[in-house]
């Protein structure tokens, strides 16, 4: 219990520093939190979402400390004997109002079942206009995050466990240009724990720096709907695979913490085409696994 307290003051205080950061990032608003807990003695959380703010359509960042009971069928599927579940850790996902400007996600998490006990999490980019000196910034700082950690971590396998994770089978793509993703990390608790904080501390400088460099690039409406169109995408694999989502509708989380990470405006357009050797075009090369490195 002392350490899972651990890790929710980290994941806490994380929270607080990602919001304020992202606060000045966007200079015009700030985010509205909703402290909320579980029925009974479940834990809760804080969520905080950014809108329609100068930089951001929408910003979420989550944290939550819960426990509970886990039914039969979906323990089954969860590593560890018994039912019964501890979950803390902060969750994000950005979406830009402008459209140069590329989506993001992380989250860092410390879950319990049982006598197990593990650590998952990652971050991944999702751009429409893709720079390829932005992607191969975001994945710099993954790998430098993985290579201080050499006995828990390796950028190469997370890369590849990202790459696989964040697809989508019935599109034949991923979902963007990847990042890192891991789960069920459970040997070496205090090591892993340490690089679950490296990763924490080191998202506002993998995506930080690209959000500053392209907020205030000029796009037209074209270029808007063309970003809603991929951002329906985005909502597919969030409703169709994720496995965050899939745990808090299974676990009886918040609704509206869950969905926090569906982006404001979508599109799906029939059977959309871009035009051949344009920008939308170019994005097809992007969302292919590939060594950005």
């Amino acid at each position: 219990m002392e350490f899972r307290n651990q890790c929710a003051e980290y994941f806490r205080d994380l929270q607080d520093r990602i919001c304020a950061a992202l606060e000045q990032i966007d200079g015009s608003t700030k985010f509205r939190e909703d402290v909320w807990r579980r029925e009974g003695d479940g834990g809760g959380g804080r969520t905080r979402v950014l809108i329609e703010g100068m930089v951001f359509d929408k910003a979420g960042v989550n944290f939550s400390d819960v426990n509970g009971i886990l039914s039969d069928e979906f323990a089954r599927q969860i590593p560890g004997e018994g039912t019964g579940f501890s979950a803390t850790g902060t969750s994000l996902v950005l979406h830009s109002r402008n459209p140069m400007v590329p989506a993001v996600h992380a989250n860092f998490r410390f879950l319990t079942k049982g006598d197990k006990e593990w650590f998952g999490g990652g971050s991944d980019l999702t751009p429409y206009y893709p720079d390829r000196q932005d992607v191969v910034h975001f994945h710099r700082v993954w790998k430098e995050v993985c290579d201080r950690h050499p006995l828990v971590a390796n950028y190469q396998r997370f890369k590849k466990w990202c790459d696989d994770y964040f697809y989508l089978p019935h599109r034949g793509e991923t979902r963007g240009v990847g990042g890192i993703f891991f789960d069920y990390l459970e040997t070496h608790r205090e090591e892993t724990f340490q690089f679950v904080r490296d990763c924490g501390d080191s998202f506002l400088n993998a995506y930080g720096p690209i959000v500053n460099k392209h907020k205030a690039d000029q796009y037209t409406q074209a270029q808007k709907a063309f970003q809603e169109v991929r951002r329906g995408r985005y909502a597919e694999f969030n409703l169709l695979y994720d496995r965050g989502t899939v745990f808090g509708l299974k676990t009886g989380g918040r609704i509206e913490s869950i969905l926090m990470s569906l982006p404001p405006v979508v599109r799906w357009q029939y059977d959309f085409q871009p035009s051949p050797s344009s920008r939308e075009a170019e994005l097809a090369e992007f969302l292919k696994p590939q060594e950005w490195l």
